[in-house]
C-alpha cells in the first residue's frame, strides 16, 4: 500500500530512540499516522513540528498497518512558533483535530478551512473570528452543526437574538419569551454583524465551546475538551478589548 499527498503535522511523539510517530492532516486521507525513521534527529525535528506543511509518502504492507512516512518540507509556518497567541491557536487547532477526527476519515472542507486558518495565524494580525468560524466548521463536520437561519420557535428569520443550548438552533427575542435567561446570546459575529472582537467574539466562543463540550466531548468522544482550547480562549480574551472568558452555558431550555 502506498500514497503520496501534502499534509500538515498535527502531533508527534517519540518511538524508540530515533524514530517519531507523526499525526498529519491530509485532504484525501484525513487524519493519518505514520512512523518517520530518524525523525528524532535534531535536523529532522525542526521540520516535523505541528503546523509544518509537508510532502508525504506513506507506505505499508497492509492498509491496516501504521506504515512509514517519508517527508519533505513544503512550508514550516515559522510565525506560529514566534508569536505566543499564534502558538496557542496552533495548539488548540491541532489538539481539537486529534481529539475529534476519526483516523483516516476524509474531511476536505475542514482541511481547507484549517489550512486557511493556520496561514492566517502564521501571517499575524487579528484572526480570532477566523478561529471561531473554524470551530463552527468542526462542529458541522462532526454532525453537530448550528442552525442560525431562522427562529426554532416562530420560524422568523429576523430578530434572532439567542441560541438554544440543547438544539443549536437560533431563537428570536419574541420566541424566547420567559426562557431568554436560559439561552445563549447570539452575537453579531455569528449573524453577519458585530466587530468580530471583544464581547462578540467571547460570546461566539462560549457557544461553540458549549457544543464542543456537550456534543463532541460528551456524546462522541467521551473525554473532556483538550485544555489547549481554553488556554486559547483565555489568551484571546486578554488580547481583545472588553472581552470575557468562555463560561459555562445556562441549563438547556429547548
Amino acid at each position: 500500500m502506498e500514497w503520496q499527498a501534502e499534509g500538515t503535522v498535527l502531533a508527534r511523539r517519540p518511538h524508540g530512540e530515533t524514530a517519531v510517530i507523526l499525526d498529519v492532516l491530509t485532504g484525501l486521507h484525513g487524519r493519518h499516522s505514520g512512523l518517520v525513521p530518524g525523525g528524532a534527529s535534531q535536523k529532522r525535528a525542526a521540520i516535523l513540528q505541528p503546523g509544518s506543511r509537508l510532502d508525504l509518502r506513506w507506505r505499508a504492507r497492509r492498509d491496516d498497518q501504521l506504515g512509514t512516512f517519508s517527508v519533505e518540507p513544503l512550508r514550516l509556518r515559522s510565525g506560529l512558533m514566534t508569536d505566543p497567541t499564534a502558538l496557542a491557536g496552533l495548539n488548540a487547532v491541532c489538539s481539537l483535530l486529534v481529539f475529534a477526527l476519526p483516523e483516516r476519515d476524509p474531511h476536505p472542507a475542514l482541511v481547507s478551512d484549517t489550512e486557511h486558518l493556520l496561514d492566517r495565524m502564521d501571517a499575524g494580525g487579528d484572526w480570532g473570528a477566523d478561529y471561531l468560524r473554524w470551530e463552527i466548521r468542526l462542529l458541522d463536520e462532526m454532525g453537530f452543526g448550528l442552525d442560525l437561519s431562522a427562529c426554532a420557535v416562530t420560524g422568523a428569520r429576523g430578530g434572532l437574538a439567542y441560541v438554544s443550548p440543547r438544539s443549536g438552533r437560533a431563537v428570536s427575542r419574541e420566541g424566547a419569551g420567559e426562557w431568554a435567561d436560559r439561552l445563549l446570546p447570539l452575537p453579531g459575529v455569528l449573524g453577519g454583524a458585530g466587530d468580530n472582537r471583544g464581547q462578540d467574539l467571547a460570546e461566539g466562543l462560549a457557544i461553540t465551546g458549549h457544543f464542543l463540550a456537550t456534543r463532541i466531548a460528551g456524546e462522541l468522544v467521551g473525554r473532556p475538551v483538550p485544555p489547549a482550547r481554553q488556554r486559547l480562549v483565555d489568551r484571546l480574551a486578554r488580547c481583545q478589548p472588553q472581552a470575557v472568558t468562555d463560561r459555562p452555558a445556562p441549563d438547556p431550555a429547548r
